[in-house]
């Protein structure tokens, strides 16, 4: 056990600085060489450790890479932010269209591809208007993180939600998509009230042709795959045997070379997570999680409703100190052994993932904004978390709100 958390704490220091000192490791990296380090030290086998690997996780984010690669090859995320940007009237309403852009963009597609898409678009519309671009960064930082609450293909945590629950997407989507929301809506007022200010009032003159360059054959294809792989996952299909199934279609009629396609995919990403489940398994394996949830358990207390509720704010502290996804991990060992575990499994979805706008390290979305805004945004920790303190208490309060609403109504089965 004592080799196992040492590793694990070692991994996610480096994982939480981005580096280690002495060593030239960045996150995927630190991840793989932790999950070699816990076979290595005799905490699993190797056998032990390539059955940890979740591949239904690993083939639900590489088929979805895939699409948004042929989506962001067409021009689709240009277009679209472009026509809903240049449809509103001043730079407060703008605000509340990039969060909203975000938000249901990063419900059907993974948030952190959003947010690598779409932020140089919107670094450069605030360039142009003339506009401080510290508040329309963190409205696509927290809108992206807010609305990729509504589906299992909204985030990484939420996929790995799925394949460890059993959750079915329309069932998951009709629970969470009303608290997303309800999010986007808390998101965009916060900020709106915070920023109010720096906003100016008047008409926005942005830089014509946001919308150019759009390939109509390739987009057609890319949108009709994904409209596909959508409509498998309300069937009830497997998610990451759809989300492959309609990616390796794309690539077979998109025409081109899918060479090009497989290069934009974010392989670090994927040898990350699978790094992640090695590790997070040799904690498992050790008794470690285990005696963790004998010791939170006594604080939850009976009864669903307080345990959703002390589970949550146990979910926003856990997500803060190892990130969200690796406590999405370890909470797969607690949750089936709670009174009400799809309650639990949707609760936890929706706290790791607003539990993402807290801190600068609490998404990869926002170190993503932040470090493609580069010069442009300098904020600190403490100006960050005095932000996302109010953004993650409305959204997180409101969400929980309305969960326990839906459970008391019956309409979540």
């Amino acid at each position: 056990m004592l080799a196992a958390l040492l590793v694990f704490a070692l991994t996610y220091v480096a994982i939480a600085a981005g580096r280690f000192p002495g060593l030239s490791v960045d996150r995927p990296s630190a991840a793989l060489l932790g999950a070699v380090v816990m076979v290595a030290v005799g905490v699993l086998s190797p056998a032990e450790a390539g059955a940890a690997v979740n591949g239904d996780t690993l083939g639900l984010l590489l088929g979805t890479m895939i699409l948004s690669a042929y989506l962001g090859e067409a021009g689709f995320f240009r277009w679209a932010s472009g026509r809903i940007l240049r449809s509103v009237a001043g730079p407060r309403a703008l605000l509340w269209a990039v969060v909203f852009t975000a938000g249901v963009l990063s419900a059907f597609l993974v948030n952190d591809t959003v947010c690598l898409m779409l932020t140089p678009l919107v670094i450069r519309l605030v360039d142009d208007a003339d506009l401080p671009a510290l508040p329309y960064l963190l409205a696509l930082a927290f809108g992206a993180n807010a609305g990729s609450v509504a589906t299992l293909t909204g985030n990484p945590q939420n996929m790995i939600v799925g394949t460890l629950s059993g959750i079915p997407y329309a069932t998951f989507a009709a629970a969470l998509a009303l608290p997303a929301l309800a999010a986007l809506a808390l998101v965009a007022a916060v900020l709106h009230a915070i920023f109010r200010r720096d906003l100016p009032r008047g008409r926005l003159t942005p830089r014509p042709g946001a919308d150019a360059a759009v390939n109509g054959t390739l987009l057609a294809k890319a949108l009709g795959a994904t409209g596909l792989a959508v409509a498998g996952f309300l069937a009830g299909f497997p998610l990451s045997w759809t989300a492959l199934f309609c990616a390796a279609l794309l690539m077979a009629l998109a025409g081109g070379k899918p060479r090009e396609a497989l290069v934009r995919v974010d392989w670090p990403l994927l040898v990350f997570f699978a790094g992640l489940f090695v590790v997070v398994a040799g904690v498992g394996r050790s008794g470690a999680a285990a005696r963790m949830h004998d010791a939170v358990l006594p604080l939850l207390g009976a009864g669903g409703v307080r345990q959703v509720v002390a589970f949550c704010l146990f979910t926003v502290a856990g997500s803060q100190l190892v990130s969200n996804v690796p406590f999405v991990l370890l909470a797969g060992a607690w949750i089936p052994r709670m009174e009400d575990p799809r309650l639990l499994w949707l609760a936890t979805a929706l706290a790791s993932t607003l539990a993402g706008n807290l801190t600068v390290l609490g998404s990869v979305a926002n170190v993503i904004v932040l470090e493609l805004a580069g010069s442009r945004v300098r904020i600190s920790f403490w100006r960050f978390l005095a932000v996302g303190a109010v953004v993650t208490a409305t959204t997180l309060a409101a969400g929980v709100a309305i969960l326990l609403g839906e459970r008391a109504l019956g309409v979540l089965r």
